[in-house]
């Protein structure tokens, strides 16, 4: 859902088109200045530093990185997108960037949140609460959240929209590409207009916070036969466009369950790759958003509790079918499509390979199914395949062969993979994923859910 507060400072949030837009030129006229004093002390060296060196400085990143988190919104959520979809292809400097847009954003002040909530509830709302926590214990890209007490002794989350973020969308997505352009972070090979397009059309969603709380009441329903899976429940009469109200949780960060024993870490990422599967396959609809922070981990009743379900996206009903199809012919389970007809249908081979680039994409790949077909649990504390496949990334990318064009369905997909893959290597799990998997993979058909 959100990252805690603690590092953070409260900092209005800009809210005006040209106060945001001023916020990104301040940055870019400070990274020209860094050019201009460190070529010329280049000079004075005898040395010639490239422009990205130049750009690339601590103070340049800092100023960037404060920026960014600054005026959250697009800004923000563009640099958790490609931290986690393009993170081990972009420059290290870049990542430091990117960590901290995943884990930190300012507040707003009381003052801002007090407008905020007037417009919402009208004034006086104050009365709605028997008790109202001013300092959030969450903030995130689009919002931040606070802890209150209902009348009735309901103890609830509320989410509140940052100002201005809706209506910014558009005009901070161009506005911050052009800088991440200019500063030389990005490589020059790397296509940024796929990531715009889907931020846009992601944050468009995710402003609606009467949709996010539709999707709270659905996912709700689907799992409340699971009892290892808890979803708060939406207080509709206090809930509005740009104010989630939900039953607080109670729950610790789940990277906390590193220090509990094997089998707790093993059986939390058994779950919750379970549900990745029947979010996939069975639900057709998938919380996208991989963020740390959108799990709780109860310790004395074993529950995870699932957070924030803004970033939800209802699959293609191509898309089920197509995984299916890979992951049987990457197993050995069908003769009539190879794993490399299956792979250039969910668009994982670009098309303009060499025949030799594509033999090693294709031999990744096999690498990572024979690890599914030894019969025994995936150990996730064990990076070395990891790092094989990195190393071979790394390898390809210095040949210039660019990340393949993905549907965005199968990016979403893929970054949801991506996010579980981390935090199971963080908890040094266990986990049977053959097992899981069967169950996918015969004939059985696939239903969408509704919206």
């Amino acid at each position: 859902m959100s990252a805690k507060t603690g590092k953070m400072q409260p900092r209005p949030v800009p809210t005006g088109r040209v106060s945001r837009a001023f916020r990104v030129g301040g940055v870019a006229a400070h990274l020209a200045g860094q050019v201009a004093v460190g070529g010329m002390q280049a000079v004075l060296r005898g040395t010639r530093p490239s422009l990205r060196e130049l750009a690339v400085t601590p103070a340049a990143l800092g100023k960037l990185t404060s920026e960014l988190a600054a005026m959250r919104g697009a800004a923000m959520k563009l640099g958790q997108l490609l931290s986690m979809d393009a993170g081990d292809i972009l420059p290290q400097e870049f990542a430091v960037i990117l960590s901290r847009l995943r884990a930190e954003a300012d507040f707003m002040p009381p003052r801002q949140l007090k407008q905020v909530l007037d417009q919402n509830w009208g004034e006086g709302w104050q009365k709605r609460f028997r008790r109202f926590d001013v300092r959030p214990i969450a903030a995130a890209s689009i919002g931040q959240v606070h802890r209150a007490i209902l009348p009735d002794g309901r103890d609830v989350a509320v989410k509140v929209q940052y100002p201005g973020i809706a209506q910014s969308i558009d005009s901070d997505l161009s506005n911050i590409a052009s800088l991440l352009r200019a500063s030389r972070l990005i490589p020059a090979s790397f296509d940024l207009d796929p990531y715009l397009q889907e931020v846009r059309r992601q944050l468009h969603e995710e402003v609606d916070y009467q949709r996010e709380g539709n999707q709270l009441g659905w996912f709700g329903e689907q799992l409340m036969a699971e009892p290892r899976f808890l979803v708060p429940e939406q207080c509709p009469h206090l809930s509005t466009d740009s104010v989630l109200v939900m039953r607080f949780m109670q729950g610790q960060p789940i990277e906390k369950a590193a220090s509990a024993a094997q089998s707790v870490r093993d059986g939390i990422m058994r779950d919750l790759f379970a549900l990745f599967l029947r979010e996939l396959f069975e639900f057709s609809v998938m919380q996208s958003d991989p963020n740390f922070a959108n799990y709780l981990w109860q310790e004395d009743t074993g529950c995870i509790v699932l957070l924030d379900f803004g970033a939800t996206r209802s699959l293609a009903d191509e898309t089920p079918m197509a995984y299916r199809e890979f992951l049987r012919a990457g197993l050995g389970l069908t003769s009539e499509v190879s794993l490399e007809t299956a792979a250039g249908q969910l668009g994982f081979l670009p098309t303009d390979l060499s025949a030799d680039q594509k033999t090693r994409i294709l031999a990744m790949m096999t690498r990572v199914f024979d690890a599914l077909t030894t019969g025994e649990a995936f150990d996730f504390a064990d990076t070395s395949l990891a790092q094989e496949i990195q190393a071979e990334g790394f390898a390809l990318m210095e040949e210039r062969v660019a990340p393949p064009a993905v549907p965005m369905d199968v990016l979403f997909v893929q970054r949801k993979l991506g996010g579980l893959v981390l935090l199971a290597t963080k908890l040094g799990a266990r986990v049977d994923l053959r097992s899981l998997l069967d169950p996918y993979l015969g004939q059985s058909s696939y239903h969408s859910a509704a919206e």
